[in-house]
């Protein structure tokens, strides 16, 4: 899942907690929206620790060296 798909759970979380007055008898749709708030922020925080890494690692200039014998 990557940003915008993080970023999408939130809003459609918020959108369901705070800015709809549907009621279902069987579904909590608050609970719902809390829930898919905090998926959307713990994968957006795991998204961004992991493009660290990754930014990170890519960082490191590699070096190659060829050894030439000359006669």
């Amino acid at each position: 899942m990557g940003i915008g798909g993080c970023i999408g759970l939130i809003v459609v979380g918020a959108i369901l907690t705070f800015a709809s007055d549907w009621e279902m008898e069987s579904v909590n749709l608050d609970l719902v929206g809390l829930i898919m708030m905090a998926v959307g922020g713990i994968g957006l925080a795991v998204y961004t620790s992991i493009y660290k890494r990754r930014r990170a690692a890519g960082a490191i200039p590699v070096v190659e060296e060829h050894r030439r014998d000359v006669i």
